[in-house]
C-alpha cells in the first residue's frame, strides 16, 4: 500500500526496494505524529509536542561511521578520519538490510539540502520510525508540495534502527553502522534511534560535495543585522559551545542554528529546521528556543516531564545531558524567510574551554583564525556523543571532524581565501570556564558572552584597547562596557595564579602537539601563528 504525495516515476519500488508493507510518502506533521502515536514510538506532549526517547544511544556514534572506499573517492576521503567499509561489505549490507525490511512499514520524505537552488541536493529519507520522518522533515528543506510531483532524489538515506549489522559480514565496527557510499549515492543507517544520525549524515555528504564547487560547508551558526542580510555573521563550533543559543540573537535575523555553506554570492543554510540543546532552557535567557518546546510537531527527545501533566523537566538530566528539541525555523519569529545572507562581515570561533584559561573573547589574524580553525580546540560536552559524561578536552579540526569527508586543509584552505577575499574579521569566543577548571571554576556568564558578541557585531569593540595575551598571541580587550573586567584576564578569576600558569603551559603544549599534523599543509604565515 502507497499513501500520500509522491513522484509516480519515483517510488521505493522504483528504487528496486521491493516488498515492504506499508509506504507513506511525504505526510505531512498531523499525520506524521498520528502515526507515530499509534505505533507507540512516544507520547503527544503540552501545545502538541511529541516527546521521545532513544533508547541506549542519546547521542551519535562517529566511531560506527564508514566511507565506501570506491576507485572514485580512495584519493580525496580523510582515512585517519573517516573508517574505510569494502564495496562488497557495503553490498551485503545493503541486502541485508533491505531482507529486514521486507513486511515492515516505513515513512519517507523527499527533502532539499542547501537554500541555494544552484547548491542544493535532493534527498530522499527513508525512516522505521514516523517520529525520524518528523524530526528530518523539520531538519532539512521542505519543497513546495507540487513539487514533489516530480522530484528525484540525489542521494537517498535510508534509517533503520531495529536493523543489527554483522561486522564481520559488513565491514563495520559493530552493530550499529553509519555508512556513505558516494558511488552508489546511498547512505546506510541501522542501529541507533538516535536521529541526529540523520540530519548529520546529509550534512556530511553536502561536507564533501561542496568543495569541488568553490563553497566552504561550514559547521556553524549563522545570522545577519535585522534589515540588512550584507550584515552576516558566523559561528563556529562543536556541540554544547553555545551556536543555537548565541545566533538566536532577538535583535538580528536568524540563517540557520548549524549548517551552512559560504559560496562565491554569500552563506546560506543547508537545513529548514534547528535541533536544540534544552537541558537548563532558561526562558528569560532563550525565550524563543524555550516556546518552541510547546508548539505542535516540536520533537522533544530524552527529557524527564511529568507522567500527569506532561510538564517538561530542563534540570534533570537523568536521561542524558544531551537533550533536545527539533523543530521548523519558521518556529523562531526572527527567523529568515529565505535562510541566505551575505558573505560573512564576522567569523566567530566558539571554543568550550574545560581548562578556564581562554579569555571570552580574542581577536584574531587571518593566519591565527587558520590556525584556530585547523585546531578546533572546544570540549566535548555531556551526552553529545556516547561516553562522555562530563566535559572532556579535545581538538575537533574544523570544528567538526566528525563531518568531515575531505582532509582538514582542503577546508582550511577555503575558510582562508574567503575571509582573505570578502576582509571578514576573526573571534575567538570561549563560552566554557572561568575561574578554574571545570569541577573548579564556573561557566562563562551568557550575559557577558552575549554583551560580547554585540560589541564584535556592531563594531564598537574594534575600538577597544586590547592587550596582546602571553600566551597565545591573540589580542585580548581590557575593558567592555557592561562587562566584569576580571573576566577579560582569566588569570587574575583564579584564586592561585601560580596554578593558572601551569594550566596555561600545558593547554599551550597541547594546541603545539596536536597541530604538528598540519605543518607540512600549510603557508609559512599560519606556522608563524602556531601557538607554542
Amino acid at each position: 500500500m502507497t499513501t500520500g504525495r509522491v513522484n509516480p516515476k519515483f517510488t521505493l519500488e522504483d528504487q528496486g526496494i521491493t516488498g515492504l508493507g506499508a509506504v507513506y510518502y511525504n505526510l505531512m506533521e498531523p499525520a506524521l505524529v498520528e502515526a507515530a502515536l499509534k505505533n507507540g514510538e512516544g507520547t503527544l506532549g503540552q501545545g502538541g509536542t511529541f516527546l521521545v526517547t532513544t533508547g541506549k544511544f542519546t547521542g551519535r556514534s562517529p566511531k560506527d561511521k564508514h566511507v565506501v572506499k570506491t576507485p572514485n573517492v580512495a584519493d580525496s576521503i580523510w582515512w585517519e578520519n573517516n573508517a574505510e567499509m569494502s564495496p562488497e561489505g557495503f553490498d551485503a549490507l545493503y541486502e541485508d538490510m533491505i531482507a529486514h525490511m521486507k513486511g515492515r512499514d516505513y515513512y519517507v520524505q523527499d527533502l532539499v539540502g542547501g537554500a541555494d537552488p544552484e547548491l542544493a541536493i535532493n534527498v530522499r529519507m527513508v525512516t522505521e520510525l514516523a517520529w525520524h520522518n518528523l524530526f528530518i522533515r523539520h531538519l532539512l528543506r521542505r519543497p513546495e508540495r507540487a513539487a514533489l510531483d516530480s522530484f528525484m532524489a540525489d542521494f537517498t538515506v535510508i534509517n533503520c534502527p531495529s536493523f543489527q549489522a554483522d561486522p564481520a559480514k559488513h565491514s563495520c565496527r559493530s552493530e550499529t553502522v553509519i555508512a556513505m557510499n558516494f558511488d552508489r549515492k546511498m547512505i546506510l543507517i541501522g542501529g541507533t534511534e538516535y536521529a541526529g544520525e540523520n540530519k548529520k549524515s546529509v550534512f556530511s555528504l553536502l561536507n564533501y560535495l561542496l568543495p569541488e564547487k568553490g563553497v566552504m560547508p561550514m559547521h556553524c551558526s549563522a545570522n545577519h543585522a535585522t534589515g540588512n542580510p550584507v550584515d552576516t555573521a558566523v559561528f563556529f563550533g562543536l556541540s554544547g559551545t553555545g551556536k543555537t543559543t548565541l545566533s538566536a540573537d532577538p535583535a538580528r535575523t536568524l540563517i540557520g542554528d548549524d549548517e551552512h555553506g559560504w559560496s562565491d554570492k554569500g552563506t546560506f543554510n543547508f537545513e529548514g529546521g534547528c535541533y536544540a540543546k534544552t537541558i537548563n532552557l532558561n526562558p528569560e535567557a532563550e525565550p524563543e528556543i524555550y516556546a518552541t518546546t510547546q508548539k505542535f510537531g516540536t520533537v522533544i527527545e530524552n527529557m524527564v516531564f511529568d507522567e500527569e501533566t506532561k510538564e517538561l523537566d530542563f534540570d534533570d538530566d537523568s536521561l542524558t545531558a544531551n537533550m533536545r528539541c527539533a523543530y521548523p525555523l519558521e518556529y523562531i519569529s526572527n527567523a529568515s524567510d529565505t535562510a541566505v545572507g551575505g558573505h560573512p562581515k564576522n567569523v566567530i570561533m566558539l571554543t568550550c574551554d574545560a581548562f578556564g584559561v581562554l579569555p571570552p573573547i580574542a581577536r584574531l589574524t587571518p593566519a591565527q583564525a587558520m590556525y584556530h580553525f585547523l585546531s578546533g580546540f572546544t570540549s566535548k560536552v555531556a551526552g553529545t556523543e556516547r561516553g562522555i559524561t562530563e566535559p572532556e578536552p579535545t581538538f575537533s579540526t574544523c570544528f567538526g571532524a566528525p563531518f568531515m569527508p575531505r582532509r582538514p586543509e582542503v577546508y582550511g584552505n577555503l575558510l582562508r581565501d574567503k575571509i582573505a577575499k570578502h576582509g571578514a574579521t576573526c573571534w575567538l569566543v570561549n563560552t566554557g570556564w572561568t575561574g578554574g577548571a571545570y569541577g573548579t571554576g564556573s561557566r562563562m556568564p551568557i550575559k557577558a558572552t552575549r554583551a560580547l558578541l554585540t560589541a564584535a557585531l556592531d563594531g564598537s569593540l574594534n575600538d577597544a584597547t586590547f592587550r596582546k595575551d602571553e600566551n597565545f598571541g591573540f589580542d585580548v580587550p581590557v575593558t567592555v562596557q557592561g562587562v566584569d573586567t576580571a573576566l577579560l584576564d582569566p588569570r587574575s578569576t583564579w584564586g592561585d595564579r601560580a596554578a593558572y600558569d601551569a594550566q596555561a603551559q600545558k593547554l599551550v603544549e597541547m594546541f603545539s602537539a596536536n597541530f604538528e599534523q598540519y605543518l607540512p599543509y600549510i603557508d609559512e604565515d599560519v606556522k608563524a601563528a602556531a601557538i607554542g
